[in-house]
Formats: structure tokens, sequence, C-alpha cells
């Protein structure tokens, strides 16, 4: 065991040869699980990275480089999504789709929603460059996917490519309500709350450059707006809680520490008394000032030396008209 610089303290396996640090953090990585954990909730709250990376030199003293934060951000919403892809929400019959516009590198882009409008459960999203009947039954195809069944009421605004889009999709089951201000009942304005609690989104996406890096983001925003976002209009519940999904994973550490495959709430003291099972280690690196005693490439090369059989010499001796092989097998040392 030793103590570097930070007080980190550095342990060493005499099973695997190797080293690694009891600094809170995931295999492969020094930056600790609460620091990741909050970097992805205050980006997907809407705070850019740099603002991300300014909190943590402030608060940590950690300067981890744009890449890295934007590493854990694909990372972990990958492994997010696929941890939620499989809950089916208990949602209502009337569903809201809409489509909002964002600039994306210049260009403008589209985003199409489908949500519930008893639980506000954000049922399917893409992005697109253009709105095309095709691109609305997408997204309602999506939808149903996910639900597992269809809506008795889909209500959408006055563009024609909702018309044929619900239809291919829906077929005629269906009752699609097309109107202006999305009103369902007296003094609620649907597609206004709704925007009101996508805005971060617009914020999030901010920078992106690649249809391929906003669709990544998009996936794990809507693991966010649905798992761990409350609703003050849900009494403080998250859509997935008013669908009636119990989720194991309730904030963005729990998908950091459950990312390594199990549940296990994340303790130092935990990790250490696992070690064999966790294999929480990492190469030994030159600035860790590794003792002379665990000079591993001097023993190997020792015991190599004890194995290897000299092999015999052939030794050539040149005499008038004859030559004499002679064969001279050296004793062993």
């Amino acid at each position: 065991m030793r103590t570097l610089e930070g007080g980190i303290q550095y342990f060493w396996c005499k099973t695997c040869q190797r080293k690694f640090a009891d600094n809170d953090a995931l295999p492969g990585m020094h930056t600790p699980i609460p620091q990741v954990s909050s970097s992805l909730n205050m980006y997907y709250s809407g705070m850019s990275i740099d603002e991300i990376r300014l909190h943590l030199d402030q608060e940590h003293n950690n300067k981890p480089s744009d890449s890295t934060i934007y590493d854990w951000i694909k990372r972990f919403s990958t492994e997010a999504k696929g941890a939620t892809d499989t809950y089916k929400p208990n949602v209502g019959d009337v569903w809201l789709a809409d489509e909002t516009v964002i600039d994306l590198n210049g260009v403008k882009a589209f985003f199409w929603d489908c949500i519930d409008v008893k639980t506000r459960f954000l049922l399917a999203s893409q992005l697109t460059y253009n709105r095309t009947s095709q691109h609305a039954k997408n997204l309602i195809e999506m939808a149903v996917k996910r639900a597992g069944k269809q809506p008795k009421k889909l209500i959408t605004d006055k563009l024609g490519a909702y018309v044929e889009g619900a239809e291919s999709a829906l077929g005629g089951d269906t009752e699609h309500i097309q109107t202006k201000g999305f009103i369902v009942q007296p003094n609620t304005n649907l597609l206004e709350r709704f925007h009101g609690s996508l805005k971060s989104r617009t914020k999030v996406m901010r920078g992106l450059k690649t249809p391929e890096g906003a669709s990544m983001i998009l996936d794990g925003w809507l693991v966010y707006y649905n798992f761990f976002r409350p609703h003050e209009s849900l009494e403080n519940k998250t859509p997935a809680e008013k669908a009636g999904i119990k989720s194991t994973m309730q904030n963005w550490r729990d998908v950091v520490v459950q990312s390594r495959g199990t549940n296990l709430n994340y303790d130092t003291g935990e990790l250490l008394a696992r070690l064999p099972e966790w294999q929480r280690l990492t190469r030994p690196s030159v600035d860790m000032g590794t003792p002379t005693r665990y000079g591993l490439t001097k023993k190997k090369k020792g015991v190599m030396k004890k194995r290897v059989k000299r092999a015999p010499v052939i030794e050539v001796a040149r005499m008038p008209m004859i030559t004499a092989i002679s064969l001279n097998r050296r004793k062993s040392r």
C-alpha cells in the first residue's frame, strides 16, 4: 500500500501484478463516479461542456478535456438507452405528435416527438432534415412499438405530412385530430407546456455538427426526460414513474455504477473487499514509482535462463583433403 500525491492510496496485487488506485473511479478511468454522473446531469440540464469543465475545475480541481467529457456522454448515454429500452410504459389513449425546428451546424433540422398526454412519457423522438409523410409514419410506428399499443386519439398540428403518415401507421382505428393550439381541455395548452419542458434539449444540441452525434445525444436526452427529470405537473414524479415503470436507474449515477454489470451501491470499502470479483485494476504507470523489488522483467529473464537448455555447438575443423566435423556439447553451468 502506498500513498502518493493528492492523498490517493495505491495498492499492489500480487496475483495479477498490477496496481490500482483508491480514487472512486471506474476501471480505466481517473475521474471519480460522482463527478462523472454530475457532469452528465449538468449536460442534459442544458450546461455546455465548457461550463462543466469550469465547474469541475473550481469544485474538484479536476480539468478533463472536452473530448473526455464528450466520451463520458457518449458512453453512458448509450448504456442508459440500452438499459431502459426494454421497459414498456403504461400510457394513456391520447397521444400528441409535434415537430420543432433546430439549427444543426447552420442547417435547418427538425425534431419530431410523440408524447403521451396522461403520463407525459416521451414515446419516440427523431431528427430529420425534411418533413415528409414517411418521417411522420416512422415517428408514430416507433411510438406504437415503445408503448406496445395504438392510441385511440392522435393529436397533431396542421402539417399535411401527418395525414398520410398517421393513416399508414395506425389505419382507421385511431381518431386523428388536427388542431392549431393542441387544446384538449379548457385552458390547457399542451403544446406550450410540452415545449416548455423541452427547452433544455435545444441547449443540449447546440454545437453538434453531425446527425450521428445529434441522434446519440437525443437518445440520451430521451432517457433523462423520461426517467430522471421530475415534472411539477406529475406531482414531482418522472414520466416513467407515472407510467408504472420501476427502473433500477433513478439518476445518472446509477447508470455509471451499473455500467460495471452490478447493482452494488458504490462504496470504496465494499469495492476493496471484492477485488478478485471486480478486477478493478490498472497497469502500473511509470510515474507511480514501482519498487525495484517488482522488477518483473529481470525476474522473468532469470527464470528463462534457467529453463533454456544450451544447444550443442557445431565446430568445423579443416584438415588437408578432409573436412572433419566434431560435435562438442558444452557442459551446463
